[in-house]
């Protein structure tokens, strides 16, 4: 036998501490690179280090969730929580862009207070210094405000080619995301917050993305968990091909085709240009313009874009009598289950020659009628008119020209434009206003103009930036129905008379033995008269020869959460009585017919100065 090497013990400590030391960064890197499956992409890297199936994490994130609790750092008193909200949302795009560059996708941001710290800060952390308000963007006196809205932009932009009109900084041009390769990414803000947290800066990303707003006060309201869950709405299992599946799309496009007689202004809506420059392009632009072609990010079944046209034919030259116009929608996306779908949506329809200047007829004698009346056939134009469509396409316009024009200047347009619609559609004769008629087709357009002007979308009292920013996003997205909805709330009045009857929206609807059911679409109130409120404190309900009042009082509650269970963003649910705080609500939104300096007139008085209805 050999004797035993007394170096054998030394050599086998020193193995084990070989082993168990730590690694210096080449190795690291060896290492990591042995482990790495072969033909292994940076894209493919990320995907199987950070994100995962959902069948494979669910329980893991369902417990860090339940796990998390407040920031235990101290925060002084004098200065606001540390917040990097545009740090992490660069990182959350940028993995993304890196695990799946083709493939659609969803950030989904949830936000409590304003970014503080880091690239897209609003405000300091200094809680002497307050966050911007619509004076200091009208001035120019707000710092962050610009750095902030081209960071968002830059997120949108990191893989994008062309341009498109930025929404963040007043007559300035950014560039807008690929539909091949940014806008398959989604990005989804959820602000609950009493402050501002910077959705008007974070306005750009989100819209060039097609991603959603939703705006509430605190993460425990319906308004929050509700519209969190309806974003991941599926199909009924009996829709062909489609049950199931997620009513969600990503990489959207939609390109505008049409006959030479007319040609594409622009597109206004959740769009970005892809700069695509086609022969049925006007140089005339509204909204998002000088293309044919347009990126939408994702998209949703009630995704609406407006679609502006220019008449090119000269009015000098008549088109030939049967000549018809034709439009085509080519909208290309990739569906939620991965596919690819293309939708071509194609309309035509008859052109219709106005009168030349020699073939107008002169004005009529007194007594025989106004101009625009006793035409030998129909106008065409005139009896096809939209209003409704018309109303929320003025609307559209109007909220785009606030990006650069002042409230004051678009509230002329609006105005210039309802007076040349009347003078030209309108039976009158000159000089008598008593003789002023719109025909139906266009007799309900005045009041829609009316409630424009007074909606929050072109009004800034008691809105902040952040809000008028929400308010005019979900406006451009949403269908007319929804729109009109937005600009002239509906009114349902109840009471013991029969079933419920629509109101109309005017101080005078409001009755001390009624109630009132209003859906402005970002609010849902029931409003209860003075004596009907008087019964319920009462418990007037409770009582068994009181079931028809206990009826009344459950009637707009059911009509109520109809009307949210159908609607996203869920709409913020109110109560309220006459007389007390909450019913604000409701007056702000009724034509104030009735005032302080009215006499002897029905109805809740209205403290406004405001214009009448009638007046108007």
């Amino acid at each position: 036998m050999s004797a035993p090497d007394p170096l054998a013990p030394m050599e086998q400590k020193l193995q084990s501490l070989e082993q168990h030391r730590p690694l210096q960064q080449g190795e690291q890197q060896q290492q990591q690179q042995q482990q790495m499956p072969p033909h292994e992409s940076s894209g493919q890297q990320v995907l199987r280090r950070f994100l995962l199936p959902v069948s494979e994490c669910s329980m893991t994130l369902e417990s860090i969730l339940e796990d998390l609790r407040k920031d235990p750092w101290p925060v002084p008193s004098d200065k606001r929580v540390a917040r990097c909200t545009g740090c992490a949302l660069s990182v959350a795009t940028s993995l993304l862009d890196l695990a799946l560059p083709r493939s659609g996708a969803r950030v989904m941001m949830f936000v409590g207070g304003p970014c503080t710290s880091g690239p897209g800060a609003i405000v300091s952390r200094l809680k002497t210094e307050d966050i911007r308000s619509h004076a200091d963007l009208h001035r120019n006196a707000e710092p962050l405000h610009k750095p902030a809205c081209e960071f968002y932009a830059s997120l949108s932009k990191r893989h994008a080619v062309g341009g498109v009109k930025a929404k963040g900084a007043k007559g300035s041009t950014q560039a807008a995301a690929n539909a091949s390769a940014s806008s398959m990414h989604v990005v989804d803000v959820f602000a609950c917050s009493l402050d501002q947290v910077g959705l008007l800066e974070m306005g750009e990303l989100v819209e060039a993305t097609g991603g959603l707003m939703v705006l509430g006060d605190s993460f425990g309201q319906s308004v929050f968990k509700e519209s969190l869950r309806r974003v991941f709405k599926t199909y009924e299992p009996d829709v062909p091909e489609d049950g199931g599946q997620m009513q969600m799309a990503f990489g959207a496009t939609l390109e505008v085709l049409t006959s030479r007689e007319f040609k594409v202004s622009g597109a206004i809506g959740p769009v970005s240009s892809l700069g695509k420059k086609a022969p049925n392009v006007s140089d005339l632009e509204v909204g998002c313009g000088g293309t044919n072609a347009w990126s939408l990010g994702g998209i949703d079944p009630s995704t609406t874009i407006a679609v502006y046209f220019d008449i090119s034919n000269p009015g000098t030259s008549p088109l030939p009598e049967g000549k018809r116009r034709f439009i085509q929608f080519q909208t290309k996306y990739q569906h939620s289950n991965g596919r690819t779908r293309l939708r071509a949506t194609t309309i035509c329809g008859p052109w219709h020659n106005m009168p030349q200047e020699g073939q107008k007829s002169a004005p009529p004698p007194p007594g025989a009628g106004g101009f625009n009346s006793g035409m030998e056939q129909p106008n065409p134009v005139k009896m096809s008119f939209d209003q409704e469509a018309a109303a929320v396409l003025l609307a559209r316009v109007a909220v785009e020209r606030t990006e650069s024009e002042d409230i004051a200047d678009v509230l002329r347009w609006v105005d210039r434009s309802l007076i040349r619609l009347g003078a030209k559609f309108a039976d009158y004769v000159p000089d008598d206003p008593s003789s002023f008629r719109l025909s139906p087709e266009f007799s309900l357009f005045p009041q829609f103009v009316f409630h424009l002007r007074r909606s929050q979308f072109l009004q800034l009292f008691n809105s902040s930036p952040d809000e008028a920013c929400y308010y005019r996003y979900v406006l451009n997205r949403e269908n007319t129905a929804n729109s009109l909805v937005m600009i002239q709330p509906t009114l349902l009045s109840y009471s013991f008379n029969g079933a419920p009857q629509p109101a109309l929206l005017d101080s005078q609807s409001v009755q001390p033995d009624t109630i009132l059911l209003l859906d402005t679409f970002f609010h849902v109130v029931v409003f209860h008269g003075e004596t009907t409120a008087a019964w319920r404190e009462q418990r007037y309900h409770e009582q068994e020869e009181h079931v028809a009042f206990r009826a009344l009082l459950e009637a707009p509650q059911a009509d109520a959460q109809m009307i949210m269970d159908n609607r996203f963003p869920v709409p913020r649910y109110i109560v309220c009585d006459q007389h007390k705080s909450e019913a604000r609500f409701l007056m702000a939104k009724l034509n104030p017919s009735v005032t302080h300096n009215s006499e002897g007139a029905a109805g809740a008085q209205g403290f406004t100065d405001d214009v009448l209805l009638r007046v108007f």
